[in-house]
């Protein structure tokens, strides 16, 4: 069913949060079929079966198109999408891309708009990943990168007595 979910995203995305949570909700069926996993919601559910969201692997998606346009192992030429910017004084890795203003809504939800958010957000910590000399070595490090921001905002919004003792201050 993962590759009729994930066929193409990087070409297509949807644009209605209803359409987002239509499809997200076959796999939401899919983990309750799980008899041991019924009981959990459906991030517990995600996370114990070892899987992400279709929103988080579509984003993923589109980080990895995004290296193979820059790599040039992709038909699609990075420069006939993208522009590098010329800054270089601000945070983060040095491959960061610019943004061009657009005037309809609807561009911002083209593939060569709605990625630059995301691949400019990559941390300083990713350069190396960045560039890596294969695709499996990108994807790796994404993985992990990606793994570790999720674990960083799961601990940001747990209770400060989650052990069931307050840190000292």
């Amino acid at each position: 069913m993962r590759p009729h979910l994930e066929f193409c995203v990087s070409a297509w995305s949807l644009y209605y949060k209803k359409d987002k949570e239509l499809l997200e909700r076959v796999q939401h069926r899919f983990t309750r079929m799980f008899p041991d996993l019924r009981t959990l919601s459906y991030a517990d559910r995600l996370q114990s079966i070892g899987l992400w969201s279709l929103e988080e692997r579509r984003n993923r998606s589109d980080l990895l198109e995004v290296f193979r346009m820059y790599k040039g192992w992709s038909r699609i030429s990075f420069g006939s999408m993208f522009t590098l910017s010329s800054v270089t004084t601000t945070r983060g890795h040095t491959v960061k891309i610019a943004k061009n203003r657009c005037r309809l809504d609807s561009r911002r939800h083209f593939f060569s708009d709605r990625v630059i958010d995301r691949w400019n957000r990559l941390p300083q910590v990713t350069q190396h990943i960045i560039d890596s000399v294969s695709f499996n070595a990108f994807k790796s490090g994404l993985d992990i990168d990606l793994l570790l921001s999720c674990w960083v905002s799961f601990f940001c919004t747990m209770p400060r007595d989650w052990l069931g003792k307050t840190p000292p201050e």
